[in-house]
């Protein structure tokens, strides 16, 4: 542990004597649902797995310093910040815009804006996390509304398709949709490596004749805005297509993007409850799960939400990764792991570049749309 300051990218020295260059995370220890036991643990996984990473801790650092110390992976890699109070979970987003300084929320993003950390992580309450990252962050230019993007496990060759926004905000006007496509387009560049993600938009069905009209704007404006943010449109897409394989990114409001989200984790719960019941319901079952105990873990694997764990906040001056709230270790490490991908990559200055560029071209190709369906229902 060291108290010392540090930058976002430092460099570390390996017992060999070679210096590794470090990419700085900021990690909120105190706002999970298991507490800065398991925060720890997954810094520690991190750590581990990873020597490219250090770590700013923020919380009660008489409660962080004795479980940081049991772990030497972290000597040398973890600066611990002092923060007296926590924000909990039923806090309410304006009470933390007032009244968050001093909590460990408050002070792992103040990491990012004073450039100290390239990424934020906290496990704790969303509202909350998306307005202090609002007020100290700010906006990148030209973003009308952030979005929480999450990764979708799918049948795609990476195994996971993006979705945005998932609650965010509730509603999305035909420029913010645009937008999100845009940002979820980087994400998926730079978080799933594909070189020209293909961007679906979530309708009641695949005609162009259905849905809202912010819906059908933005399907018509949707083209001039993909040559600039070099992606592919491949139009509206449906329910279906969230796990499918026929886009990678699914751009909609966080009002729909909130529900599917909680109705797929909900399902995979359920799944996994009725598995566990069918192969413990006779003796024979129990000796076919010995048997296929190989496949049920691969299966298991693929399915674990922990694995893939790691909201993030998009069209901010800074890189935000939402854990989940109950996160354990695992959980705590996955994010940590898709923080550190990110930041390595330069994805918010990618972002901010392509942001820029893809503005002018949406306002035109909107103001052209709407004039183009102006009475349609």
């Amino acid at each position: 542990m060291t108290t010392s300051t540090d930058k976002s990218v430092t460099s570390d020295q390996r017992p060999n004597g070679q210096a590794v260059k470090q990419i700085v995370i900021s990690v909120d220890a105190m706002g999970g649902d298991r507490g800065p036991v398991a925060v720890v643990a997954g810094l520690v996984l991190s750590a581990e797995k990873n020597p490219e990473i250090g770590f700013i801790l923020h919380g009660d650092e008489a409660v962080l310093a004795p479980l940081v110390a049991k772990h030497p992976e972290l000597t040398g890699r973890c600066v611990l910040r002092h923060a007296p109070r926590t924000v909990s979970m039923e806090d309410k987003p304006s009470q933390v815009m007032r009244n968050g300084e001093g909590t460990s929320m408050w002070s792992c993003i103040e990491s990012v804006k004073l450039g100290e950390a390239t990424v934020a992580v906290s496990c704790g309450n969303t509202g909350a996390l998306m307005a202090v990252s609002m007020i100290r962050l700010r906006k990148i230019p030209g973003i009308n509304r952030p979005a929480i993007a999450c990764l979708w496990p799918s049948r795609n060759p990476g195994g996971f398709n993006v979705m945005l926004d998932v609650g965010a905000d509730v509603k999305a006007d035909p420029e913010d949709l645009l937008q999100y496509a845009t940002m979820g387009a980087a994400y998926a560049r730079n978080g799933l490596h594909l070189k020209r993600p293909r961007v679906g938009l979530l309708n009641v069905g695949t005609e162009e004749n259905k849905g809202r009209p912010e819906l059908k704007q933005a399907f018509e404006a949707m083209g001039a805005v993909a040559a600039v943010g070099d992606f592919e449109f491949v139009g509206f897409v449906e329910g279906g297509d969230i796990p499918g394989d026929r886009v990678d990114v699914i751009v909609t409001d966080g009002f729909n993007g909130n529900i599917a989200l909680k109705t797929g984790e909900g399902t995979a719960k359920l799944l996994a409850d009725f598995m566990r019941e069918a192969f413990n319901a006779s003796l024979l079952s129990k000796f076919a799960a010995l048997l296929a105990i190989g496949s049920l873990r691969r299966l298991r694997k693929r399915m674990d939400p922990r694995q893939v764990n790691g909201g993030v906040f998009l069209g901010l001056n800074g890189t935000v990764v939402k854990s989940h709230g109950s996160a354990d270790a695992t959980g705590v490490s996955a994010a940590i792991r898709l923080a550190f991908e990110l930041a390595k990559s330069g994805f918010n200055e990618r972002l901010a570049a392509r942001v820029a560029s893809a503005e002018r071209a949406g306002q035109d190709a909107v103001g052209d749309a709407g004039s183009g369906i102006g009475g349609q229902t």
